[in-house]
């Protein structure tokens, strides 16, 4: 099976997971498309580009099990629960163990910012902040400040200046 059939099929695993909760069905798949385009523009290997993709699927994998666990989901939580749902689920689906390690540990790290140590890892965390943003309703001053001390790739700062800066006025030209 080739990388794009095992994304889809990852993602189709994810929508089951994640059934009858459409707003974190509808979060991984836009976390996804971001670290996608994101990744693309930024010219990762696709080897590369692969693990980020699986990895922004399955991102939020630990939030189900954190709620019943804990009956909370906060990062840390999330952190903790997550890589060994992850890694059941990328087994199953016939994953390489050397991938399944990488996108395991981007589970477990995704809320944490001090030591990104990969492109994979800051795009990850780049996307689901633009996601972020918009659901947890951030404010400017709070978008801004992340983004100035978090964002690293060029096109990550671009997307997040273009969906959260300011407005300007669209001049269309009736010619």
């Amino acid at each position: 099976m080739g990388e794009q059939q095992l994304l889809d099929r990852l993602c189709l695993e994810m929508l089951v997971f994640n059934c009858g909760d459409p707003q974190r069905e509808q979060h991984f798949i836009k976390v996804h498309r971001f670290a996608q385009l994101i990744g693309r523009m930024e010219k990762l290997d696709p080897h590369l580009q692969f693990v980020l993709e699986a990895a922004a699927l399955v991102h939020d994998i630990g939030i189900r099990p954190a709620e019943e666990k804990y009956g909370s989901s906060n990062g840390k939580l999330q952190e903790q629960e997550g890589p060994a749902y992850a890694a059941t689920l990328l087994q199953k689906l016939g994953f390489a163990p050397q991938d399944i390690e990488r996108i395991c540990y981007l589970v477990a790290h995704h809320h944490t910012y001090g030591e990104i140590d990969g492109l994979d890892y800051q795009i990850l965390v780049e996307a689901d902040f633009l996601v972020n943003f918009y659901e947890d309703e951030i404010g400017e001053e709070g978008t801004l400040k992340t983004q100035q001390q978090i964002f690293r790739t060029k096109t990550g700062r671009a997307l997040c200046g273009m969906i959260y800066g300011p407005r300007r006025p669209i001049h269309l030209n009736p010619d």
